[in-house]
This record gives C-alpha cells, sequence and structure tokens, in this order.
C-alpha cells in the first residue's frame, strides 16, 4: 500500500495478461455445501506478486466461521450418507475428486501460480501429482482392515481401525496444490470430515476446488474450506474441542504453537515444518548432473520449500570446480513471469517473504559472508530475488542454521564421509537431504547416517505419488505423510473382546 491508502502503481513492466476466473472479484468460503461470506463481513487481499496488485479478496474467517465449518463436518461425518458409506464407494469418491483435478488442472495450477508465484511447469507438475495422490488412496478404504486374536474357544477377539472424526488441515502458501493432497485424501479414505484452512495469501485455488467439488457423489459438509488469519481461524481451529485431529504444514515457530494449543483437548497432530537440508557433493560425483540438482534444490519455487538444499557441502577437492559449474547452471534460473513458458524461478510469494530474505541477506554480509552471485531484488517491479549463493560461512551463522525460505544457498567445503556427515547432522532440522556420489558404499553409509526423513541419492525432491512415507527428524516435524503410515494417521484402533 501506498502512503495514500492505495495500492501501488503498476510498472509497464510489470503488466501482462491473467485469465479472468484468476482475479474474479471476492471468493467466498464453502461450508456444509454452500458458498458463504465470514460472519463478520470482513475480507483480507490475495496478490499478485508479479505485479504487486490484488487479485481478489477471500473472506477473514474467524472462530464464528470456524464453529460452524466444524459443526457441519461433525454433522456429516455421523449422517449415514457418509457414515454408512460402503468402503468401495467411498474409493470411487476420490477418484471423482482425481477426476476433477485432472480435468481442471490446468485452471487450478494457473490460479496458484498468479496467486503465489511459482513457476507454471511447477504447479502443472503439482497438479498431476494431486490426481495420483487421490487416485492411490482411493483404493485403500477397501482395505482397511482390523486383525482377528485368538482369544480361546470361548471368547472372539478382534480389531476395528475407525475413523478420527473431524480433522483440521493447516497448510502452506507455497504450493497449496501440491501439499493439500497428502492430507485431505487419507483422511477422506480413513472416513474422516474435514475443516480446511489455507494460508491466508494463497487461498484462491482451495475456494475453487471446493467449488467444483460440488458436483461430485461428496455428500454436503464433509468437506468445509474456512479462509483467514492463523492467528484468529487457524488457532480456533486447532484449538476448537470438537476437532479430532490437526494436520498441519508450516514454519517450526508455528508448528510448535500448534502443537502447545493442541495439548488442551489432547488432539492429534501431524506436523510438516521447517527443513534446512543438506546437500553433499562428493569428488566422484558427475559433476554436471550434480551442479543441476543443487541448482534446482535451493533455487526451485524460488527457494519456498521446506525440502530446499540451501546447505550446499562439497568435498575440497573439487571446490573450485564445481562452484564454477555451479555458478554456470544458475545462470538458468533466470527469475521471470510463473506464466511464461521456460520460467524456472518465479517471484517470492509476499511482500513479507520479501522482505525478509533481503534482511537475510543484510545478516549474512553483517556476519562476514561473502556473496558470490545475487543477493538482492531482481528487476524494478515484482517480489523478484535473484538467485543466490554465499561461501566463506561459518556454522554459527545465521544464514547457515535459520530457515531463509528464498533462492538463497550456502556453500562450505569437507574433508571426507565422516566429515560431511557431522556437518550435514548439525543442524535442528531434519527433512530432507541430498548425497551425489557414484561410489555406492558411499551413497549407503550416508542414507543410514544422515539424519532426514527423506534422503535423495542423485536426485532432488523426488516425490512419490502418495506411497511413500514423508516427513521429518528432529524440529522438522512429527509423523509422516503418504503411504500406509499417512493413513494410520487418520484412524483409531478398538479392541473388541466378546465372551460367546
Amino acid at each position: 500500500m501506498t502512503a495514500s491508502g492505495s495500492t501501488p502503481p503498476v510498472a509497464e513492466a510489470a503488466r501482462r495478461d491473467i485469465p479472468a476466473f484468476v482475479r474474479a472479484g471476492d471468493r467466498t468460503m464453502w461450508i456444509d455445501g454452500r458458498p458463504v461470506a465470514a460472519v463478520s463481513g470482513k475480507t483480507l487481499p490475495n496478490t499478485d506478486p508479479v505485479t504487486e496488485q490484488p487479485l481478489a479478496s477471500v473472506p477473514r474467517g474467524e472462530a464464528a466461521d470456524v464453529d460452524a465449518a466444524v459443526k457441519a463436518a461433525r454433522q456429516a461425518f455421523t449422517d449415514p450418507a457418509w457414515a454408512d458409506m460402503s468402503p468401495d464407494r467411498r474409493g470411487r469418491i476420490l477418484n471423482q475428486i482425481a477426476d476433477v483435478i485432472e480435468e481442471h488442472a490446468d485452471e487450478l495450477a494457473t490460479i496458484d501460480s498468479v496467486n503465489m508465484g511459482a513457476p507454471r511447469f511447477l504447479t502443472g507438475h503439482m497438479l498431476a501429482e494431486a490426481s495420483e495422490v487421490f487416485r492411490y488412496y482411493a483404493g485403500w478404504p477397501t482395505k482397511l482392515s482390523g486383525v482377528n486374536v485368538p482369544a480361546g474357544n470361548d471368547r472372539v477377539a478382534y480389531t476395528r481401525k475407525e475413523p478420527l472424526g473431524v480433522v483440521g488441515i493447516i497448510w502452506g502458501w507455497n504450493g497449496p496444490m501440491g501439499q493439500l493432497p497428502g492430507k485431505l485424501a487419507p483422511a477422506l479414505a480413513a472416513g474422516n470430515t474435514v475443516v480446511l484452512k489455507p494460508a491466508e495469501t494463497a487461498s484462491l485455488s482451495t475456494l475453487r476446488l471446493a467449488e467444483l467439488l460440488a458436483a461430485t457423489d461428496l455428500p454436503a459438509g464433509v468437506i468445509n474450506v474456512v479462509t483467514g488469519l492463523g492467528s484468529e481461524a487457524g488457532q480456533a481451529l486447532v484449538a476448537h474441542p470438537e476437532v479430532a485431529k490437526i494436520a498441519f504444514t508450516g514454519s517450526t515457530a508455528t508448528g510448535k504453537v500448534v502443537q502447545r494449543l493442541a495439548t488442551d483437548t489432547l488432539k492429534r497432530v501431524t506436523l510438516e515444518l521447517g527443513g534446512k537440508s543438506p546437500s553433499v557433493v562428493f569428488a566422484d560425483a558427475d559433476l554436471d548432473t550434480a551442479a543441476r540438482g543443487v541448482a534446482a534444490g535451493f533455487l526451485g519455487n524460488a527457494g519456498q520449500a521446506c525440502v530446499a538444499g540451501s546447505r550446499v557441502f562439497v568435498e575440497e577437492s573439487i571446490r573450485d570446480e564445481f562452484v564454477k559449474k555451479l555458478l554456470q547452471t544458475m545462470e538458468a534460473f533466470t527469475p521471470g513471469d510463473p506464466l511464461t513458458q521456460g520460467t524456472l524461478v518465479g517471484p517470492l510469494s509476499t511482500k513479507a517473504q520479501f522482505d525478509r530474505v533481503s534482511s537475510y541477506l543484510d545478516i549474512a554480509r553483517q556476519e562476514g559472508a561473502n556473496v558470490v552471485t545475487g543477493g538482492g531484488r531482481f528487476g524494478d517491479h515484482g517480489y523478484f530475488f535473484a538467485p543466490t549463493l554465499l561461501d566463506d560461512v561459518r556454522p554459527d551463522m545465521r544464514v547457515v542454521r535459520e530457515e531463509i525460505f528464498g533462492p538463497v544457498g550456502v556453500l562450505t567445503t569437507f574433508t571426507d564421509v565422516d566429515d560431511a556427515i557431522a556437518q550435514a547432522n548439525d543442524t535442528d532440522y531434519g527433512l530432507a537431504a541430498s548425497v551425489w556420489t557414484t561410489n555406492l558404499t558411499t551413497a549407503h553409509r550416508m542414507a543410514a547416517a544422515v539424519e532426514a526423513g527423506t534422503v535423495w541419492v542423485n536426485t532432488w525432491a523426488e516425490m512419490s505419488t502418495g506411497s511413500l512415507p514423508f516427513g521429518g527428524y528432529k524440529q522438522s516435524g512429527l509423523g509422516r505423510e503418504g503411504g500406509l503410515e499417512g493413513l494410520d494417521a487418520y484412524t483409531q484402533v478398538k479392541t473388541v473382546r466378546i465372551a460367546l
């Protein structure tokens, strides 16, 4: 906003054609199968990070709106239309959701690219994976079974896997349609109902998806969407006594708040939190491939990724050679309009995020780090930040220890495998890691020793379409998403004993 309270003018270079469906005016929440405004009538803007202009407004939901959504979800949970639905039919509905996502993938991907700035190729990839996640979990309702346990000739004993009830889902702005399926699909497959609280700055694709799902056989109230601030709608959802579980993706600091709030009602939580992931390059690696993977690791989605490989460790003997290749590779990651074909890096999502990343570069310079390339704004409009590489860093520097969430990598060297393991593990986080080597022994040793929930070898950020668990060690989170582990997180086990 300018001093007068008006929106800033649009630089001529920032003007572009935006599809009408992205900027279609005020949006509504979705509660009990109906579009509704916030009780207070308040709204929040969702902004285009390329032009810095408002796209649309979304309701600023608060505790009263959350309560209405939870009550609708609770009613749907006990309604025979959902509670007594056969597992086979529930699986068919998940496949219907996958169909809807596939049919409208271009629209939903474009909305996310405009709303939060991720390149169109990346949001398209997220939508392709989204439909596959729903198809994976569509096969599970018919396979959620307990076990019969021997209990003697005059007894029958068995277990049942049952849904938890109402699940609250809160997730990040850095890939809305990429993060939601891993929570929503298993929650529905297990028979729960849900209240979704998307990020306040990137709510548009979730609201559109809710509208589209009205065409499926999903009963009203099974999926509800409340938009609003985390400090208002988010906290109300976490604290609500009728919510049985919270699935959260976001920063570690906010995750700790979520966990504390959840203790009052002892609700279950799954937390997928921050990261400061290591990319470890050994001298025997294919250095051209490693340079491409490392660059993508900390520049992909403008570094706005929990798995971003922002700590780069290079074996001493190849440091100069690898840095040269890395800098050459980084030239391909020139920031640009996320809707333009070939763009690999878009803008940072919001002004707040741009200011945050800029402040970390100030800190880096104050602490003595050397800016090899980048280090500030790219261009003269929008929230574009130049791809940045820092070296001459120490383990105690804030840019080494803290999650920046921008296109910034910090580079240091190591001497041998033991040194690489020690430096990679010298962090409060443990979400992911990548190892670049052609030595199978080194690969397996690193995979076993690095303290991270996912270790990639000679690749980066390959995510399964639902079949493999994903989550963090240490302060990168609690629990897992994906696979059977992800499904179990939305069920509870009941033991039954019958005297004959």
